[in-house]
């Protein structure tokens, strides 16, 4: 039994912060019931995003309802707060947050005290100072993001069929990705799938007509398959004529022009960034210790180091790789270390209230799966490698084993096989970014006015 009533604060409600909140609600079931034990987590959003769909989402393959998972219903013996956590001081055990209704209320920042922290935020965008970059790019981490892009692609299809003007043309059909990681590459190869299939429902749009290019500072795609399978990957996207460019850097985009650091300059309407990133702001808000890249220390056991009653795991973690050869290596920041570590999070902190030992987090990294669009992809599993159908299969199967609850397993898996039976959808909906312009414009006001940095793309 609990000593002691316990309050635990879960700040963010991503893979680790939903993960840990759920195996805590099943492990202290009694405990909560009984009011010894309080589990709150305070979110930016109502869901937790399964970014690993995102892809699919942004192609038509899945509905975007069906990659997030509703944390209300799924945290029903928790207390959820959408807000965000601004700064914590950890020495007096206290978090201040605001919620959506702050600014209304004119209370200002509200304080939340706490016996336990769980410091799962997760990252941003790493961006650098690019110009132009802030204005037009558009990033590729929420689902918000990945519909708009998908809207935006499909809209500018149709500039491209409409207007007259070459140059109009030539800039509304290349696409710009930079970043050769899973999200870049994934995005990349899936847009274009769901591009070119498109096209053919277009009278003057080819898909020749397109220009689909990766930039990659670095000498390879996608590291984590394998150096052999990067390689198959740049070699199959170069025979769908993507212009793959490593050892490239985006060194300037404003004016709607992608500058090269190879000297290539592209007119371009699309510039999608996902070049890595960085740890959550809210880290370094605290007064916890963090690592020369800003991550937070953390033990093998997924205490935040030095620091008692302070737990984290995820992107803004640096956790102890223990099954490593070389000492000092940490876990990688992915989703796969991601789900292991909120299993382990949740049991030690049940098993620090009952005054029970801590388990160590040790997991073997098994291996890499990629989608390179439909019936396309690449994986590097138990040292096994896989290409082209057989490995987009195992890229469907794993992520539909690992998507939170049978309710959207059921409907991501119904969604696929209707998906094979039938046509995709090539309908932009970049209206739904702006759901009161017709009203306004009927009532005598001015339509609203798209910025460049509009995902819509209409400026």
């Amino acid at each position: 039994m609990v000593k002691e009533r316990a309050r635990i604060l879960v700040v963010g409600g991503g893979y680790v912060g939903m993960y840990t909140a759920l195996r805590l609600q099943k492990k202290l079931k009694p405990e909560i019931k009984q009011g010894k034990v309080e589990v709150t987590v305070v979110t930016p959003d109502s869901y937790m995003t399964y970014q690993p769909f995102l892809p699919e989402a942004a192609a038509g393959s899945i509905s975007p309802r069906h990659v997030v998972v509703p944390l209300r219903r799924v945290l029903d013996g928790c207390r959820v707060v959408v807000g965000e956590v601004r700064s914590i001081d950890h020495a007096k055990r206290t978090a201040t947050f605001t919620t959506l209704a702050t600014e209304d209320e004119g209370a200002g920042r509200q304080q939340l005290a706490y016996d336990e922290l769980v410091l799962a935020p997760g990252s941003v965008s790493r961006t650098l100072p690019i110009p132009g970059l802030a204005e037009h790019a558009i990033g590729f981490k929420t689902v918000e993001e990945a519909i708009g892009l998908r809207n935006h692609v499909i809209e500018q299809m149709d500039i491209a069929s409409s207007t007259r003007d070459p140059a109009v043309r030539d800039a509304a059909l290349t696409f710009v990705f930079v970043g050769g990681g899973y999200a870049g590459v994934e995005a990349l190869a899936e847009l274009e799938d769901m591009a070119r299939y498109a096209s053919r429902y277009y009278h003057n749009v080819r898909p020749e007509d397109m220009k689909w290019i990766l930039v990659e500072a670095s000498d390879r795609i996608l590291p984590e398959v394998g150096e052999e399978m990067g390689r198959y990957t740049v070699s199959q996207l170069r025979r769908r004529n993507i212009d793959v460019r490593l050892h490239t850097r985006l060194e300037s985009c404003a004016d709607r022009t992608a500058v090269l650091s190879d000297g290539a300059r592209f007119p371009t309407r699309t510039v999608v960034w996902t070049a890595g990133v960085k740890p959550n702001p809210v880290v370094a808000a605290t007064d916890l210790p963090l690592t020369e890249r800003g991550r937070l220390k953390c033990t093998a056991e997924l205490q935040i180091e030095g620091t008692p009653h302070a737990w984290a795991a995820g992107d803004a973690a640096a956790v102890p790789d223990v099954t490593a050869d070389t000492p000092g290596t940490e876990t990688a920041p992915n989703a796969q270390h991601a789900l292991r570590q909120a299993k382990v999070l949740a049991e030690n902190i049940a098993r620090s209230l009952h005054g029970e030992p801590l388990q160590t987090y040790s997991h073997k990294y098994v291996g890499s799966v990629a989608s390179l669009g439909l019936h396309k992809g690449v994986a590097h599993v138990y040292g096994r490698r896989l290409k082209g159908y057989p490995a987009w299969f195992m890229h469907r199967v794993y992520h539909l084993s690992r998507v939170p609850t049978f309710n959207r397993k059921a409907r991501v898996l119904a969604e696929w096989t209707l998906s094979g039976l039938f046509k995709r959808e090539i309908v932009s909906l970049g209206s739904l970014e702006h759901p009161r312009a017709e009203f306004e414009l009927a009532a005598g006001g001015k339509p609203p006015v798209d910025s460049d940095n509009d995902p819509k793309g209409s400026s």
